[in-house]
């Protein structure tokens, strides 16, 4: 007779889909590796997936600001990934935000096959807006985890990644030098005294 039970659970062929969501900073993809490598560590078969145009750091590893990093593989679109990752045990995959909305219906598709689905990414935008594919994916989700920044202006709890350079692009991919996390108040703040930086054309 199996044991079911033991470690939370992380031994038991169940599919479901876990987001781990927030603003920039907030440690998302730290708690993805983190989840990654407890399933590695099991002895699972575990394939995880990022979106090609992120090379911040790495062109083939997931990358976390704080320089932990794990093996993934590169992907154009959400079709890709449920070629690749239906004989896992279990598919980690970061940056959701900046995949197609057919995203949603991979994961759907993988739980339904007995895989635990673990997604990271951002909820909201530059301007406070719900980002890409992110919504769905929270709502399909069988367990949503929200980590925070902390505000650089205050020190409260970040809800929003701030851009502090132009540009009007919803995806502009950077680091410190282009964003900030700030909380919800300081954020109306800037917006209210119209302190963002100017959008270009």
């Amino acid at each position: 007779m199996k044991d079911v039970g033991s470690s939370n659970g992380e031994m038991m062929r169940r599919g479901r889909v876990e987001v781990v969501c927030g603003s920039m900073f907030s440690g998302k993809t730290e708690e993805l590796i983190r989840r990654l490598r407890r399933a590695q560590f099991a002895k699972q078969r575990v394939e995880i997936f990022k979106p090609a145009i992120d090379v911040r750091y790495s062109e083939e590893e997931v990358v976390s600001h704080e320089g932990n990093s794990i093996l993934s593989t590169p992907v154009d679109s959400s079709a890709s990934i449920l070629l690749m990752g239906q004989e896992s045990d279990v598919v980690g995959i970061d940056e959701a935000q900046f995949f197609d909305e057919h995203i949603v219906e991979v994961c759907n598709k993988l739980a339904a096959r007995g895989i635990r689905v673990i997604v990271a990414g951002l909820d909201l935008d530059f301007k406070g807006q719900p980002f890409g594919p992110m919504p769905q994916l929270l709502a399909i989700a069988d367990e949503v985890t929200k980590v925070h920044a902390i505000c650089v202006r205050c020190g409260a709890l970040a809800y929003v990644s701030h851009r502090i350079v132009a540009g009007d692009k919803q995806v502009m991919l950077g680091e410190k030098q282009e964003y900030e996390p700030l909380c919800r108040e300081c954020y109306n703040h800037l917006a209210d005294n119209k302190e963002q930086p100017q959008q270009s054309e």
